[in-house]
């Protein structure tokens, strides 16, 4: 993805007037970009759920190995929603970093 590089360090930025500034373009979208992965982690974050109830509900399967299984699948479970929330946490660190709103001048590069 090929996004603008408007800093809030960038000349003109510290003193401009509110007037004049216009929608920061790498932020909408990072926020766009936000909304798409929040959408599919929530589908990431169910995709173990149906066999996880079947494995940690009534028994479908017994003995040593399916216990094994079902601590297996509930630890990648686990892993799977932490790293799908950690995507979104980066995502929502950078959009707070980044101003919205910049100054025309700044947008335009």
């Amino acid at each position: 993805m090929n996004l603008p590089d408007v800093s809030a360090s960038e000349e003109g930025w510290m003193n401009p007037h509110p007037e004049d500034l216009v929608p920061n373009p790498r932020r909408q979208v990072l926020e766009q970009t936000l909304a798409e992965v929040t959408a599919r982690v929530a589908i990431l974050e169910a995709a173990l759920d149906p066999a996880h109830s079947q494995f940690t509900g009534q028994p479908v399967w017994v003995g040593p190995k399916a216990r094994m299984f079902a601590e297996d699948l509930s630890a990648r479970r686990a892993r799977l929603r932490q790293a799908a929330r950690a995507l979104v946490d980066a995502l929502e660190e950078e959009i707070r970093s980044i101003p919205a709103k910049i100054p025309p001048s700044t947008a335009r590069h």
